[in-house]
């Protein structure tokens, strides 16, 4: 488990349920559209806006945004997006609750140099702590959170040239940034391994874990893969690699990154959540794809049952074609769903058969009455 810390009104990691964040992608100059497009994230169930701050008076403008929300009465965490500009992230740090700075495009920039001696390599960590003085000062000071982000692609001459374009490259990239903020006193953040090869997303944020665990660090984990695309490519890509680590029991933050409106990624971020157990919104289907045994609708009878009942947060219900199956595989589900002949189902209550051979017709009917019999019905 890793460590709790304060990210505005929200607590991230330290078993805190796993917060569901997304970007803006308006023109951060645009107050109007850009707190616009904050609370239609925060209305889809957004817990975290991240706002790019690509120069200082980008940075300042998050001052008008914070305060315009806070008019319309929302109070969500902001993350500033920092890249090459140092100036903007201490700017930033003063005004949002979180800067997200990449360490390879941030501070550690030797453009053209592929070679560096072992003298060159370490006085070049030394001037990275340095330039990074000023900015964690300013961070404690606020009680500003950082999230130290590495993107595959984005990493130094310095670290490209003893590890290649490699997850270790990554992770070692984010420890090192970790080690500077840790001789300086400074511990309020959160890494992440970004990458758009789901695998290199996946091995780089398991060997960081594994490398800051192994000095004695447990910082909070933010997921996502980068550059996921849109549609289903970009659903399925950030479901494989943001659920292989939360399966893993790694991830404290994820992003799911679609080249949609923004709004689109919430839900996806929550179904992700859902399908792991890492977070219960809604209730949770167990059915099966039906074959040549099945003697109803089942498809039809699954829309019609999500339709009624999908509102009940962490009810689990099994629709299952037929006997042969459906009972075992549907062994933790509280309510079942089980075709028992041609237009029959027979309704249990966990493991325990309650209602036999009920028309079809009359099936859903019977099971909401069933759900609503045992305490676990809330209307919609």
């Amino acid at each position: 488990m890793s460590k709790q810390i304060q990210i505005g009104r929200l607590l991230l990691g330290g078993g805190a349920p796993v917060v569901v964040q997304s970007m803006t992608n308006t023109d951060t100059m645009d107050t109007m559209a850009t707190v616009d497009q904050t609370l239609r994230l925060v209305e889809a169930g957004c817990e975290m806006v991240r706002i790019t701050a690509p120069d200082v008076k980008a940075a300042e403008n998050l001052y008008n945004i914070k305060n315009e929300l806070a008019k319309r009465g929302c109070s969500v965490p902001l993350v500033a997006d920092i890249h090459f500009n140092p100036l903007a992230a201490e700017t930033a740090a003063t005004i949002v609750d979180k800067v997200r700075v990449n360490p390879g495009n941030y501070t550690d920039r030797n453009v053209g140099k592929i070679h560096f001696s072992e003298e060159e390599y370490n006085d070049e960590l030394k001037r990275i702590s340095d330039k990074m003085s000023r900015l964690i000062d300013i961070c404690k000071t606020h009680g500003t959170a950082m999230r130290i982000g590495t993107n595959h692609g984005s990493l130094s001459e310095r670290i490209m040239s003893r590890y290649g374009n490699t997850p270790e490259g990554m992770a070692q990239s984010a420890i090192e940034f970790a080690q500077v903020c840790r001789d300086q006193d400074y511990d309020k953040l959160v890494f992440s391994m970004k990458a758009s090869n789901v695998k290199v997303m996946v091995q780089s944020t398991r060997l960081f874990v594994d490398k800051m665990h192994a000095l004695g660090m447990d910082y909070p984990i933010h997921l996502g893969v980068t550059e996921a695309g849109d549609a289903m490519q970009g659903r399925l890509k950030s479901a494989a690699g943001i659920g292989a680590l939360l399966v893993d029991g790694i991830g404290d933050t994820i992003r799911v990154s679609l080249t949609e409106d923004p709004v689109e990624e919430i839900p996806v971020a929550y179904d992700i959540l859902q399908a792991v157990g890492a977070r219960i919104s809604k209730a949770e289907y167990i059915a099966c794809p039906s074959c040549g045994r099945t003697q109803y609708d089942i498809q039809q009878a699954l829309q019609e049952i999500k339709a009624r009942t999908q509102h009940l947060k962490g009810v689990k219900i099994g629709v299952m074609g037929c006997i042969v199956n459906g009972p075992g595989e549907m062994a933790d589900a509280h309510y079942g769903y089980v075709g028992s002949g041609a237009g029959k189902i027979t309704l249990y209550k966990g493991k325990e058969v309650v209602r036999r051979n009920i028309d079809q017709q009359d099936a859903v009917d019977a099971l909401v009455a069933l759900i609503k019999e045992n305490g676990d019905w809330v209307d919609a």
